[in-house]
């Protein structure tokens, strides 16, 4: 049976330098988050050194989002929801308003069809609200 490590060595890297640089942006008075950004974009094919497998590291990127849905829902309360909603409500439509308007935005400058280009904007509202909330957490 043939042995490889990729799986190993992608989870070894990426938790490595998510340690390193998120105890480096909280030293800086960044969230960790900023951190963990930044350490995906060091092992990305985007950048010189070691580069994470592709399909392993979408896959657990998949995964890794779902356990940050999941956990901002173990956080969400109505009872402190309906105590800032005057606040809350209009700020949430304008944040996702303007996210998927960024999104639509940068997808059609990259040639992409208008169904698409809003598809990616929307995804990319939702996406930033779950790490707004999380930023806003710690």
């Amino acid at each position: 049976m043939p042995h490889t490590v990729t799986l190993i060595t992608t989870l070894a890297a990426g938790f490595g330098l998510a340690l390193v640089f998120g105890f480096i942006a909280a030293r800086l008075g960044f969230p960790a988050l900023v951190g963990y950004l930044l350490a995906g974009i060091a092992i990305g094919p985007a950048t010189p050194g070691f580069v994470a497998d592709a399909q392993i590291a979408a896959q657990l990127a998949e995964i890794g989002v779902m356990l940050l849905m999941f956990g901002v829902g173990l956080h969400f309360s109505l009872d402190d929801l309906k105590l800032v909603r005057k606040v809350a409500l209009p700020g949430a439509v304008v944040q996702m308003g303007v996210a998927t308007a960024m999104g639509y935005g940068m997808a059609r400058l990259w040639d992409w069809t208008p169904g698409a280009a809003l598809v990616f904007g929307v995804a990319l509202s939702v996406a930033s609200t779950v790490v707004l909330v999380k930023a806003l957490e710690s």
